[in-house]
């Protein structure tokens, strides 16, 4: 549309003011809007404007670019509730699919089982000598499970070789209490009244109550000894995988943060050496009832499964920085020493002890004798050098209401079995024999020793005569017995494994004998006179008779 010249511009055309108007004079410009005829200046605006484009910036950096792209619009609410439920359906979808592949994933298959390769059965051969040579280490053994579970918790010396165990678990029965051991012998201290959860010994043994047991093969105390034991060896064994054909590769673990492999391979039992000539017999087939073997890379074992003769599970686990040294029994050798040969000054000493023991009027005896494999004697006492004469009584600690009464003498040996007196205890055996021997108690007589309490009590007395051999003593230790400081020494005299206890003035304080089950047998000497009537009268020199004369000669003469 044309405008006339005359005519100003319409109002909704901004026009600049007239040149001669000043700046500040001018009056200020409204700008309409479509609000009704209200409107705004124009600072105002740009305030608002400014605030505007903030806010929207703030919302942008906090609203989620789904979001984002729907915020301003006026269908914004409408949107974000569908975007909403939309990313709804799609984490319930993702959480289902997770769960169903949980429920669903299985771990890959371990590598399958397998012969053994020629390091893996060097390594196994070698993990009974590396024990051996370890010496001593900490066991826990399980036996059986549920209500006839056994419990072994303490050490084994494998260099002595000795077990030092407390025996426990709801399956203990008659077993409970503390054990030692070593292959051929077994004793017991009994302990009914211990809790059932075993703990490790006390380091020094008690002295009391200990019992000498023979346990049968199928017992589980038994088997476990045997399995300890069996775990060590001193010599190493053929490493080729064909003659250990049973053995085989099971897998891998972690035990105590340490890497091991776990193989599987019967244990190996001792056999008599056989014909280097002959064929050697075809090793057993693997088989799944194998025990497995738990060893890590230096051959060392950690731990043992499998199961015992008598069929039950067994569990052994080895803990080797747990290796205090173990302190036999009296029965089994006592307090370990530092074997060393005599000085001049303990050599003079073993010398003179036949000289000491001549010019002893006696001394009361006592005897602690584990005899075979069971039976556990105690006696009581006299003997006599200058005599030669020893006379006891002696009794089988669980065997009650009989005693054995025991004479040596320069005529041999002689025993009876006499009743215990009443009043006189359940075995009556440390109140000494009764005086005088009873003459009618049937007494059977013998030249030579039964057993090895006639050996102990026949070394006993031939110590005043018998040669005494300095260089082929061993000093062990020093101990105390009766309250006195002794030098335990042993030799072999007459083919007997001896020790003496010898106090320093040269007299045997205790005599100690190696029996042939491999245990040690104890006679306790105190210097006393001995009672009359044990030592029989000595006859006396013979008289010179007078020359016999004819009757009469002398009067005819």
């Amino acid at each position: 549309m044309e405008t006339s010249p005359d005519r100003p511009p319409p109002p909704s055309t901004p026009t600049g003011p007239p040149p001669d108007i000043p700046v500040a004079a001018r009056p200020p410009t409204r700008t309409p809007v479509g609000n009704g005829g209200r409107g705004s200046t124009g600072h105002g605006a740009g305030r608002r404007q400014g605030r505007r484009r903030r806010d929207t910036a703030r919302h942008a950096r906090r609203t989620p670019p789904v979001l984002a792209a729907v915020a301003g619009s006026p269908e914004e609410p409408a949107r974000r509730r569908t975007t909403l439920a939309a990313l709804g359906v799609v984490a319930a979808a993702s959480a289902a699919a997770l769960v169903a592949g949980l429920l669903s994933w299985a771990p890959a298959p371990g590598e399958p089982a397998r012969a053994l390769t020629a390091a893996e059965a060097e390594r196994l051969a070698a993990t009974r000598v590396t024990n051996f040579r370890d010496v001593r280490a900490g066991v826990r053994v399980t036996i059986g499970t549920g209500a006839a579970r056994t419990d072994l918790v303490g050490w084994i010396d494998w260099a002595r070789p000795l077990a030092y165990l407390d025996v426990g678990g709801p399956g203990a029965g008659a077993d409970r209490g503390l054990v030692q051991a070593t292959p051929s012998v077994v004793v017991l201290r009994p302990d009914p009244a211990a809790v059932p959860t075993p703990a490790s010994p006390p380091l020094v043994p008690p002295t009391d109550r200990w019992r000498l047991r023979d346990l049968p093969a199928g017992r589980p105390l038994a088997g476990a000894l045997d399995v300890l034991f069996g775990l060590s060896t001193d010599r190493a064994e053929p490493a080729d995988p064909l003659r250990h054909g049973a053995g085989r590769w099971v897998g891998r673990e972690t035990l105590a943060g340490e890497p091991v492999d776990v193989l599987q391979a019967p244990l190996p039992r001792p056999t008599a050496p056989a014909d280097p000539t002959a064929r050697p017999p075809a090793p057993p087939a693997a088989g799944d009832g194998d025990p497995r073997w738990w060893v890590d890379g230096d051959s060392r074992l950690h731990r043992w499964e499998g199961r015992l003769p008598g069929g039950q599970p067994a569990a052994v686990e080895l803990e080797r920085k747990d290796r205090p040294t173990i302190w036999p029994v009296d029965a089994l050798g006592g307090r370990p020493g530092l074997p060393r040969a005599l000085t001049d000054t303990e050599a003079e000493r073993l010398a003179r002890m036949p000289a000491r023991l001549r010019a002893q009027p006696g001394a009361e005896v006592s005897v602690a004798v584990p005899l075979g494999t069971a039976a556990n004697l105690r006696g009581s006492g006299w003997l006599s050098w200058s005599g030669g004469v020893a006379y006891l009584s002696v009794a089988e600690l669980d065997t009650l209401g009989r005693r054995t009464l025991l004479r040596r003498d320069r005529g041999g040996f002689a025993r009876a079995e006499v009743p215990v007196e009443p009043g006189a205890g359940a075995t009556g055996a440390a109140n000494g024999p009764p005086l005088p021997p009873p003459a009618g108690a049937g007494w059977r007589t013998g030249s030579r020793p039964l057993d090895d309490l006639d050996l102990l009590i026949d070394a006993a007395l031939r110590a005043d005569t018998a040669p005494a051999r300095p260089a082929a003593a061993v000093r062990l230790r020093t101990d105390r017995v009766a309250g006195r400081v002794v030098d335990v020494v042993e030799l072999r005299v007459q083919g007997l494994r001896l020790r003496y206890w010898l106090d320093r003035t040269g007299l045997p304080r205790r005599l100690e004998l190696r029996t042939r089950a491999g245990a040690w047998a104890q006679l306790d000497l105190t210097p006393a006179p001995v009672p009359a009537g044990i030592v029989p009268p000595r006859p006396g020199p013979p008289t010179a008779k007078a020359p016999a004369t004819r009757a009469g000669t002398a009067g005819r003469r």
